[in-house]
């Protein structure tokens, strides 16, 4: 929408009539204030998150030697052949050996995904643990079940349907051996099909755009406001005191099954943690090829955000910890800002539209350009390839196609469905599954089932 105000201004004498009308009606002269107010603070933030990128550079890896103790969580839902390949991945990592420890959880998958599991452990061995839960009860609670069963004094979690570099887990948790203060890690996520069409290459771009500008300047103030999924690393001391209530979260008095991501790292930063990101410690993850699981994908996301831009706001504004949070508040209220008016400016394009197609269409147009040149500047600079052009057809796609996933996500943020997982299966109550097992595949052999552990397991 700035964009499209920018271009709204630049293209001036042709559009005096139409201001000029807008004007003449008696709430025009307050959109045009507010329409150039927004653009004043979009032009304000760019400049101000440009400057941070400017100065942000990764961690250096620290020596072998210093490197901490990690496990790596690794949950799978009817991920098929994806998730062998992810731990093959893993396995390959230039870690020292004796401080990984990676743990797969199988979360009731209804495919064959447990058995790419146990192959991975057959061919890899005791470097892997291997847990099924008796049914399906979301990442969260999968991630969990691995959380407990971990060793290492770093937590890393890594999605089922992603792959890593042989450097990244070194990368990853290097910040994290250097500086005491930092409570997680978030790493850098690329798209692994990007040859699959049109679509996985423009979200390519969109991921470079949003780890590297977005996430870049987040992390010169020390709160990045998210740790993807695909590829972060914890401390472990940080995240173990509030686990439970990771676990419990709940919205609208119902278990919040998204965001666990977004939810974890509010909760770290809470406890006066830096939350930083690491552009070299990079993962490569699938996306959706296809317009209804892209829309899925994304209307998760845009919930998840709202929802956790709200119990953020309950901590943000008191004093939560000593070191400076202005970059924290900055971002929060930026945030605020594009949830509050997404809805708005929405239904304002499709009337000026609707009032003046020519006029309004060619600014819409331009103001596509204009926001998709940084989309494409960043990339071009970042990667060196022609694929930053996409960028261009990315916001002309995302405005005819994308556009109403804010709005409705805010009208729809009590639903808590994952909406990707393809092939799900039934859940179990929670009460019905008590008695239940998961397998440790280290006493696969023997056919020995271990009984969920504590209190908290048994409401798997």
């Amino acid at each position: 929408m700035a964009g499209v105000i920018a271009a709204d201004i630049i293209y001036l004498e042709h559009l005096t009539e139409v201001r000029e009308e807008l004007m003449d009606i008696s709430y025009g002269q307050a959109f045009m204030l507010f329409a150039l107010v927004f653009l004043f603070i979009s032009i304000l933030e760019l400049l101000w998150r440009s400057y941070l990128v400017w100065k942000y550079r990764p961690v250096f890896p620290c020596s072998k030697d210093a490197l901490l103790s990690c496990s790596i969580v690794v949950p799978a839902f009817n991920e098929g052949r994806q998730v062998y390949m992810t731990l093959k991945s893993l396995a390959a990592s230039n870690y020292p050996p004796e401080k990984i420890q990676i743990i797969a959880v199988d979360d009731g998958s209804s495919d064959d995904t447990w058995d790419w599991i146990c192959k991975a452990k057959q061919e890899l061995g005791r470097k892997v643990t291997a847990l099924k839960l008796p049914c399906n009860k979301g990442k969260r609670h999968a991630l969990y079940a691995g959380f407990q069963q971990s060793r290492g004094e770093i937590l890393v979690t890594v999605d089922s349907d992603s792959e890593v570099k042989p450097d990244t887990l070194h990368n990853l948790i290097s910040p994290l051996v250097k500086n005491s203060k930092v409570g997680a890690v978030a790493g850098n996520i690329r798209v692994l099909n990007h040859d699959k069409g049109i679509i996985p290459r423009m979200l390519d771009v969109l991921f470079v755009f949003s780890f590297d500008f977005i996430r870049a300047s987040q992390s010169m103030v020390n709160m990045v406001m998210c740790t993807p999924g695909a590829l972060a690393a914890y401390r472990k001391t940080a995240v173990m005191p509030v686990l439970l209530e990771w676990l419990n979260q709940t919205f609208f008095g119902r278990p919040s099954n998204i965001g666990e991501d977004r939810a974890i790292t509010n909760l770290v930063i809470r406890e006066g943690y830096d939350v930083i990101y690491q552009q070299n410690a990079v993962a490569y993850t699938n996306v959706p090829t296809g317009y209804t699981g892209l829309c899925k994908m994304f209307l998760r996301w845009a919930r998840s955000h709202i929802r956790e831009t709200i119990v953020m706001s309950r901590f943000a504004f008191r004093k939560f910890r000593n070191d400076s949070v202005s970059g924290l508040r900055i971002n929060l209220i930026l945030h605020w800002f594009g949830i509050i008016l997404s809805p708005f400016f929405l239904f304002a394009t499709i009337a000026c539209l609707w009032w003046q197609p020519l006029g309004f269409g060619l600014c819409v147009m331009v103001g596509i350009i204009i926001t998709s040149t940084v989309t494409g500047i960043v990339y071009t600079k970042r990667c060196g390839n022609s694929d930053g052009l996409l960028s261009f057809l990315y916001g002309l796609f995302v405005f005819v196609s994308l556009s109403w996933i804010s709005t409705y996500s805010l009208a729809t943020l009590h639903h808590s469905g994952w909406l990707t997982r393809s092939n799900a299966v039934k859940k179990e109550r929670a009460s019905a599954i008590i008695q239940k097992f998961y397998f440790d595949f280290d006493a696969f052999d023997s056919g020995k089932e271990f009984p969920l552990q504590g209190r908290s397991h048994a409401n798997l």
